[in-house]
């Protein structure tokens, strides 16, 4: 070993431990440890079998799940548990890696897409899974087709590694990926081809730029699709969803291939990440019980309808980020058979994307039909949620700005009449409300 690698080792692990005994996470680990060793990463994964999980939605809790299932077959799972999903997250977690006892080391890493090409340079997974890419931070990533560009690239690194696809997004079917691929994918029932909604991106024939059809519908521009003029079409899937059982608020059941599931957390979209974990179980040869068995212990993650009490106030943290991901989220709050309180908290800081026009392509006339007493607009830009939330002809009389995040707190412990409440952050607003949540030990403390 390398003096400097060693080094950037004692240095990360000593801050490290300081930071634990102060009940924190951080990056700071990995930040200090690459000061010493800008390929510090070669050394720590070495001896790893790794899988990264990276699109633009679901990567916290894809990730989460499949080591959910893994942790059943092989044991300790390496995983960066709360989305610190850039080089010095990653660092920080292998500093922080506990040996696998059975000798079998595996590490499951959520990667932020931007990072991807980076993070290859110095780790070299055996898989990648691909989630979905939509339209998500213009300032960070630019369009779609130039963030899928980003993952390919960081993919073909690793040219060895197999890549597993959302089947059901054309987008991962339009240029030609030179790892060995699989695709998994919804196998419901299908109706006559027709087109989604006007407002969906993503929709373009690769081929010959006209606009497909779709013989299944899931929601965005996910399902199976067909160009009608040349004849583009979804590719054979090697892991099929095969049965929607039931889909609540907060727990959805559900066959693969036959086989049925659970997953104590809601909404279709998160479907989707329950697929995936099973698709990496299955490549992997993992038993179908051991997937259920990892499935039952299934819980939302760090802001991903991660749940908790104020007071006598059940309620939900739901991190959104783009028109997608907002508008599934409240297709979820719909779900709820009771009335709730909704908090919703705007921040545009440079993790969350400068640019917050987004709110404006998010569906958010859902609220109208919904059972919701009271709404909450806060963050940085409370003022822009607060208007967004106005214009979809929910009464504005029972709409109030929160400049402070403790003010929302202290409002969702109080609220009279109504039991439950929803929370929608984006991710900076996420993060400053969690640190509220557990400085009253109403959440525990993770890595940011």
């Amino acid at each position: 070993m390398k003096i400097n690698t060693a080094l950037g080792i004692l240095a990360g692990k000593a801050v490290q431990f300081i930071l634990k005994k102060l009940g924190r996470g951080s990056t700071l680990p990995g930040k200090i440890a690459l000061k010493f060793d800008n390929n510090i990463l070669d050394h720590l994964a070495k001896d790893y079998e790794i899988i990264i999980v990276t699109g633009t939605n679901g990567k916290t809790l894809t990730t989460a799940l499949t080591v959910g299932i893994l942790q059943e077959a092989f044991g300790e799972i390496t995983t960066n548990t709360s989305g610190a999903n850039m080089i010095t997250g990653i660092t920080s977690t292998f500093l922080s890696a506990k040996k696998n006892k059975t000798g079998k080391q595996i590490a499951v890493l959520e990667i932020d897409e931007a990072s991807l090409p980076k993070i290859t340079s110095f780790l070299k997974p055996s898989l990648f899974v691909f989630t979905n890419i939509f339209r998500d931070q213009m300032d960070r990533y630019g369009e779609i087709y130039s963030t899928y560009q980003m993952i390919v690239d960081g993919a073909a690194k690793a040219p060895q590694a197999t890549v597993l696809l959302n089947g059901d997004s054309p987008l991962f079917n339009s240029i030609k990926v030179i790892n060995p691929t699989k695709y998994y994918g919804f196998k419901t029932e299908e109706t006559e081809p027709s087109l989604v909604h006007y407002n969906t991106e993503g929709v373009l024939c690769p081929n010959c730029q006209h606009i497909l059809q779709y013989k299944l519908k899931t929601y965005a521009n996910l399902g199976k699709y067909i160009c009608l003029n040349c004849g583009f079409k979804r590719p054979q899937l090697d892991y099929c969803l095969t049965d929607l059982i039931d889909v609540t608020n907060d727990t959805s059941r559900f066959s693969i291939d036959g086989q049925d599931y659970k997953i104590n957390v809601g909404g279709l979209y998160n479907i989707y990440n329950a697929l995936a974990a099973v698709s990496v179980a299955q490549h992997l040869e993992v038993a179908s019980n051991l997937i259920k068995a990892g499935f039952e212990k299934s819980r939302a993650v760090f802001g991903r309808q991660e749940t908790f009490k104020l007071g006598k106030t059940s309620c939900s943290l739901i991190l959104i980020k783009n028109p997608v991901g907002a508008s599934q989220a409240l297709e979820t709050l719909a779900l709820a058979p009771y009335p709730f309180t909704l908090t919703v908290l705007l921040n545009a800081n440079y993790a969350d994307g400068i640019d917050t026009s987004w709110i404006w392509d998010a569906h958010f006339e859902r609220i109208t039909d919904l059972a919701i007493p009271q709404i909450f607009a806060s963050g940085v830009r409370h003022s822009e949620m607060a208007r967004r939330l106005r214009v979809t002809g929910y009464d504005e009389r029972k709409i109030t700005e929160v400049s402070n995040l403790k003010t929302v707190m202290n409002l969702i412990e109080n609220q009279e009449d109504c039991e439950h409440a929803y929370i929608l952050a984006t991710y900076t607003a996420m993060l400053e409300f969690r640190e509220l949540l557990a400085q009253q030990h109403a959440v525990g403390k993770e890595m940011k």
